[in-house]
């Protein structure tokens, strides 16, 4: 079976609405590894020489020269919490297939989308966000198709967050929004196609599977382009009748396999038939007139129609008696 085409959730901007957060991805200002290292290594030097001061000036004021030692003591301990200031602000850990969304002081900078430790503008809080594949599968939900029988549906969307400002901060949370945007799609979807024996220029649910599937990843793409995700894939996972029709749907089917078995078997019989009695006039074997004919005909078509096996009886007298 195909794959469905990986569908992308639009490039554009959405029209802003009231009320709308209109924001997008953007990358922030940041520092490799071998500077962030660098950086990291000179702030626990100056933390760790802070530290020596404070106490060093605890020291001296112990001492009983208060004006040599609160200076040492104030400046270390300035220091020391400027380091830890820092050191909690300005660097993260980034691991592959994961991103940190940053603001300072609630105003969002940017996303850093480079891996391994990173030097970040001072000051900073981030919110890390994967960018990984995920998939879920929807709920069994039931719903009327479009001839309004009653079925019950599930499926399995992949998909990934390709803008994560948008996923932060447009919407409260993107996991669950993109599960009840799928279900809202899915049940609209197959309202619109009947579950078997669809029209002209229709496709079933049953037999279309691949066109449903991508016509449902359309319309999941559209719903959840304002988060920023991406719809990878979307495919039908559970498709049924409900349980309350489900016995005459298949009684249904069951009686059009036996009326389609009975054409095909009396299309035979009849050609079989007509065959015989070419057979039997070409060779001479025997006259017939009409009603003999009629009657070969009838005994013919009762052997090869019959479901069960027919008992032959032998006619020892006249046919015409």
């Amino acid at each position: 079976m195909s794959a469905t085409p990986r569908v992308t959730a639009p490039q554009q901007d959405p029209v802003p609405a009231a009320g709308r957060v209109d924001i997008a991805e953007r990358p922030v200002t940041c520092v490799g590894s071998g500077l962030a290292f660098l950086g990291l290594f000179t702030l626990l030097l100056v933390f760790a020489g802070s530290v020596l001061a404070f106490g060093v000036g605890i020291t001296v004021i112990e001492k009983g020269d208060e004006s040599g030692g609160l200076p040492l003591a104030g400046g270390g301990l300035l220091g020391a919490v400027f380091a830890v200031v820092l050191l909690l602000t300005s660097f993260a850990v980034v691991a592959p297939g994961q991103t940190s969304v940053r603001q300072f002081f609630g105003r969002y900078i940017g996303t850093v989308r480079r891996t391994g430790l990173v030097l970040l503008p001072p000051l900073t809080s981030g919110k890390k966000v994967s960018i990984k594949v995920h998939n879920f599968e929807t709920s069994e939900i039931k719903v009327n198709d479009l001839d309004g029988n009653p079925v019950e549906i599930a499926a399995i969307v992949v998909w990934q967050v390709a803008d994560t400002a948008r996923a932060v901060f447009a919407v409260e949370a993107y996991e669950d929004f993109i599960k009840a945007q799928a279900e809202s799609a899915l049940r609209h979807v197959a309202t619109t196609h009947p579950y078997d024996e669809p029209g002209p220029g229709e496709t079933s649910l049953r037999g279309g599977t691949d066109l449903v599937s991508a016509e449902l990843a359309e319309e999941v793409a559209a719903r959840v382009a304002i988060a920023g995700l991406e719809i990878i894939e979307v495919r039908i996972s559970s498709l049924a009748y409900a349980p309350e029709i489900a016995q005459a749907m298949l009684q249904r089917q069951q009686a059009g396999a036996v009326i389609a078995a009975r054409e095909q078997i009396v299309e035979g019989a009849v050609t079989m038939v007509d065959q015989a009695l070419k057979r039997l006039e070409a060779d001479d074997i025997v006259s017939m007139d009409d009603e003999r004919r009629a009657q070969m005909v009838s005994n013919l078509l009762v052997v090869l129609c019959s479901d069960q096996r027919t008992q032959p009886v032998v006619n020892a007298g006249s046919l015409y008696a």
